[in-house]
């Protein structure tokens, strides 16, 4: 398989040069505020079991659904 399609080269090269997956770098590199720093995203422990399973779906975290609130957090950190 070819590598993925990606819009913002020296963040992927950065993120791959750090050990992450080819699918992970090209997603983060790919997104549309790539490069920016400062995020405002809530931490998850502030967030539901609810929210952090939402969370986990969209990223395609397997066994999601038998995970408690403290599992979520580490398989989202851990992605």
């Amino acid at each position: 398989m070819g590598r993925p399609s990606i819009k913002n080269e020296d963040q992927y090269d950065a993120l791959r040069e750090k050990g992450y997956s080819q699918e992970k770098a090209a997603r983060i590199a790919n997104t549309a505020n790539s490069g920016k720093k400062g995020g405002k995203a809530e931490a998850y422990e502030e967030r539901t079991k609810k929210e952090l399973y939402e969370q986990a779906k969209k990223v395609g975290i397997d066994g999601r659904s038998s995970m408690n609130k403290e599992e979520l957090i580490h398989a989202l950190r851990n992605n």
